[in-house]
């Protein structure tokens, strides 16, 4: 039974003989280092726990937590810096870049490998390249070890932005990486990163020139087809194709009839294209000189200089050969298509003979024109005239609008003019008087307000000289009033101001019914002047109407006298015209013509004289049974003094 340690209670062992002290320290390596004693005093065992203060830690994070919970948090792991934790782990990179030769007739580029090692303890990089026997260039480190910038922004290369078959850029060289080792590889996928399948390095043209001149030579007995017996043989010999060149996919495009010749004596190419009259294009005739046409223009390497050198086997593997080239197929010359619908006599004949083509059917090149876009034009903004803003969009240095001549020579000095008044809201609009005067030769309108005395409103010019639209007219497709339109009762509309016509002179219903044919739809203007006429008596004439003359039936001198006085006032000397007329009308050159055809000839030429003055002065000439009368009678009557 074990009793407290106290005085009086202690008993000696006597066969005790140890009374020393275990040792607290060690040695390791030539350093004192404390150890734990594993016996007491005279070698005695010890009671206590014999485990370390780690081991009795992770003891105690073991107990049950599901019921209790976590007794203790874990300690901390121990702080192991980056220097220490990567240190001598290096990742290795293989890669490539490519220098340009300038000035060398043997190679245009140089391949070089290098070797790209970044180092995971301070996140630097350096690229080696490694040594070629007799390469004549300096080798090994191009860039020491560093932290090479990324961009210009300071960002410097991390391991993370490293991948195979990539291009990394450093110091303004472009690197790209093929391959990495094993270790390399097991780190990235260990962070979560997965690389890209390894890509072969690009040979050198160069050392394989260099490999290909070292090695055996081999020799070939050329073929009895050498180029002086092609020169013999087919010199002068030319195949002939039809082709047309489809560019409707571009704007204004259109399909263009070429022809290809093909030269056998060297096997060279000619596009040439096929001018019609007035096709409006350059007069051109080669699209194409002769040279060697390739399958591929694009397949060559990025670096050769085709600005200042030729195209040569070495370039370019597969040429266009006369087996390339068949009726209904689509060849590319420098991306542009040609379609073979037909070929020569001759060039049957030989592909037949040389390559078995026996099918010759041409093939069907026209098609359906293509649509021409519609151009749409913008509304009209009111400045100027429709014809003025029209013209102004349908070319780029506007043009004055075309002028009828004809129409403004034949209908010169005729004005159809009416009596109107305005339909407005306004009390003070009311009764107000206008003269619209519609000209014949250019279809313009101008509106007059004649003088009112103590009115309060300036009369005058109301309307410059202009053509007048309908309302709801289009800018593009503008509708302008026409004489039909204008008839007692009708409203016109001017620039939001709406007239009601009420009256006309007698020159309007005069000229309309001797141009009826020249003016459909003019027989309601004839029927409201008719109506009006037949329902007012003795209408009061307008401004600038003919003179009324109380008249004696029979009385030919005062006739003539009354002519004479309306000719003198008129200043009439169109006489010449008038007999042009009357010969023109007189086909069978008899000198007769018929009453109603020198009525209608003397309104034409404008002769100013009245309709009742005109019926009283043919009722007095000799008349035939026929309704003719002599012309020349006619004219001798009215001219005579």
């Amino acid at each position: 039974m074990a009793l407290p340690f106290l005085p009086g209670n202690t008993f000696n062992d006597p066969t005790k003989r140890k009374y020393h002290l275990s040792q607290s320290l060690g040695y390791k390596n030539g350093y004192a280092v404390p150890a734990r004693p594993q016996v007491g005093i005279g070698g005695e065992p010890l009671e206590v726990n014999q485990l370390s203060l780690a081991e009795l830690d992770e003891l105690n994070n073991k107990r049950p937590t599901l019921t209790y919970g976590q007794a203790k948090q874990p300690p901390p792991e121990d702080f192991v810096p980056a220097h220490v934790a990567f240190d001598k782990k290096v990742l290795k990179f293989d890669a490539f870049f490519r220098q340009t030769v300038h000035e060398s007739p043997n190679e245009y580029y140089r391949v070089r490998p290098v070797c790209i090692f970044y180092y995971l303890e301070d996140d630097s990089i350096s690229v080696i390249e490694p040594h070629v026997e007799n390469s004549g260039m300096p080798q090994g480190k191009l860039i020491k070890r560093m932290r090479l910038p990324k961009n210009d922004q300071g960002d410097f290369w991390h391991w993370k932005d490293l991948n195979i078959d990539m291009n990394v850029n450093f110091y303004g060289k472009a690197f790209h990486i093929t391959n990495c080792d094993k270790w390399t590889s097991e780190f990235m996928a260990s962070e979560g990163i997965e690389l890209n399948p390894p890509t072969p390095v690009p040979s050198d043209p160069y050392n394989e020139s260099r490999k290909e001149s070292a090695a055996l030579r081999t020799f070939k007995t050329p073929s009895n087809f050498d180029k002086l017996r092609q020169f013999i043989e087919l010199d002068r010999k030319v195949l002939r194709f039809y082709c047309v060149w489809d560019d409707r996919g571009s704007m204004f495009g259109e399909m263009r009839p070429n022809i290809i010749h093909y030269y056998l004596v060297d096997d060279t190419v000619e596009v040439r294209e096929v001018h019609e009259p007035n096709d409006g294009r350059d007069p051109f005739p080669v699209l194409l000189s002769r040279q060697k046409l390739p399958k591929d223009r694009d397949n060559i390497e990025a670096s050769f200089p085709s600005v200042v050198m030729e195209f040569s086997e070495h370039e370019i593997k597969e040429w266009y050969k006369p087996s390339d080239f068949k009726i209904g197929q689509t060849i590319y010359v420098f991306n542009r298509p040609f379609l073979i619908y037909d070929c020569d006599e001759f060039t049957k004949d030989y592909l037949f003979k040389k390559y078995g083509v026996r099918d010759f059917t041409p093939v069907e090149v026209k098609g359906r024109a293509r649509d021409v876009p519609q151009m749409d034009l913008p509304p009209y903004n009111g400045f100027g005239s429709l014809e003025d803003s029209l013209r102004s969009c349908l070319s780029l240095v506007p043009q004055p609008p075309k002028k009828d001549f004809i129409k403004m020579l034949e209908n010169d000095h005729k004005v159809l003019r009416f009596e109107a008044v305005m339909d407005s809201v306004k009390p003070e609009d009311k009764g107000r008087r206008f003269i619209i005067s519609y000209r014949l030769a250019d279809d313009m309108m101008t509106i007059f307000e004649p003088p009112v005395r103590n009115s309060g409103i300036i009369s005058g010019k109301f309307l410059e000289r202009t053509r007048v639209t309908k309302p709801g007219s289009q800018p593009d497709r503008p509708e302008f009033y026409e004489p039909q339109d204008l008839y007692i009762g009708a409203t016109v509309q001017v620039f939001n101001h709406r007239f009601i016509i009420t009256d006309a002179d007698d020159y309007v219903r005069s000229y309309l019914e001797s141009h009826q044919e020249d003016f459909p739809g003019v027989q309601k203007t004839i029927h409201s002047l008719a109506t009006k006429r037949d329902n007012k008596q003795a209408p009061k004439s307008m401004k600038a109407a003919p003179m009324k003359v109380k008249r004696s039936p029979g009385d030919v001198a005062y006739l003539l006298g009354e002519v004479k006085s309306q000719l003198k006032k008129h200043n009439y000397t169109n006489f010449n015209s008038l007999t042009h007329a009357f010969l023109q009308y007189d086909r069978d050159r008899s000198g007769k013509i018929d009453i109603n055809e020198v009525k209608r000839i003397c309104h034409r030429q404008n002769l100013p004289i009245d309709d009742d003055l005109m019926n009283a002065l043919v009722s007095e000439l000799d008349i035939n049974k026929d309704g003719l009368i002599d012309h020349a009678e006619f004219m001798k009557f009215i001219t005579c003094d």
